[in-house]
Order: structure tokens, then C-alpha cells, then sequence
């Protein structure tokens, strides 16, 4: 599997960002309440981080002390696929927190700060997250071999 590419995670970013203000803008066009994330979804997102290290952990350790008992690859791959996931989701969580923030702190009436506090909070909530991601991606990679077989193959020609 490979890592996740950062374009794909600005990607991501710029469109959760996009989305965030523009629900907002419609919100307000309707005449509405902007729409503030809980406090909740912070904690939530950051509990979900540390999962996320907990779970890739144990396999960074089989994998870098041969002594260890094996990791069972499907176990593995499921945490690498929770590990992308979670990237990709806290860079979108995290764009639409800041596009939600942009847009509450550009209104020409300043909303309350306890609004702002918490959306701050599941913007950072969701950085973690996407933090965590990358690195238990990075915690699951599987090293080089490590044998003196280090030459690259050479081709043989056998007469006919």
C-alpha cells in the first residue's frame, strides 16, 4: 500500500475548507444560525487519535524486533487502513473547521467567543487526527530487508 500523497490531503483540505464556508454562507443567506461544531467532536476526534497510535504501536515493535511474535498482516492492514483513513478524514474535518472559522470571524457582527473557542477546539481536534493518521501510517511501514543481497539482479544470456 502506499502512503498517502500530501496533494491529496491539501485536496482534501481545500475542499473540507470550501465546504465549511460555504454551508455557512448558506446558512446565513437563509436567515439561520451558523452552524458550530460541538465541543464533543473535538474530544471525539482526538480520542480517535489516540487510538490510532495505540493500534500501530505493537506493530512498529514486531516489526522492528525480529524476536517479537509475527503480526497477523491482516490486522496490519486493517490499522494502515485505519491510519489513511483518519488522515484524509482529519485534513477534511480540519478545512472545514478553518472554512467555518473564516467565515464566523469575517461576519460584520462578531459572533460569541464560546462559538469560536469551539470551533477552534475541533479544528485542532481534527489536525490531531490527521496528525495521528500519518504517523501510524509511518508506524506501520515495513523496513528494508536488511541481507547482503543488495545487488540488483543481473540477466543471463543462455545460447541457443
Amino acid at each position: 500500500m502506499t502512503r498517502t500523497r500530501p496533494l491529496t490531503l491539501v485536496l482534501f483540505a481545500v475542499l473540507g475548507g470550501a465546504a465549511g464556508w460555504l454551508y455557512e454562507l448558506i446558512l446565513d443567506t437563509n436567515g439561520e444560525m451558523p452552524w458550530v461544531p460541538s465541543l464533543a467532536l473535538g474530544l471525539v476526534l482526538l480520542v480517535i487519535a489516540i487510538i490510532n497510535i495505540g493500534l500501530a504501536i505493537p506493530i512498529r515493535r514486531a516489526v522492528r524486533d525480529r524476536t517479537r511474535p509475527r503480526v497477523d498482516p491482516f490486522h496490519a492492514t486493517r490499522v494502515v487502513v485505519l491510519a489513511k483513513a483518519s488522515a484524509i478524514s482529519g485534513s477534511l474535518m480540519a478545512g472545514a473547521g478553518v472554512g467555518v472559522l473564516v467565515f464566523l470571524l469575517t461576519r460584520p457582527v462578531m459572533p460569541a467567543t464560546s462559538q469560536v473557542g469551539v470551533t477552534i477546539a475541533s479544528t485542532v481536534g481534527a489536525v490531531l487526527l490527521f496528525v495521528a493518521g500519518l504517523v501510524a501510517e509511518y508506524l506501520c511501514s515495513v523496513p528494508p530487508d536488511d541481507e547482503d543481497n543488495n545487488e540488483p539482479p543481473t540477466a543471463t544470456v543462455r545460447p541457443h
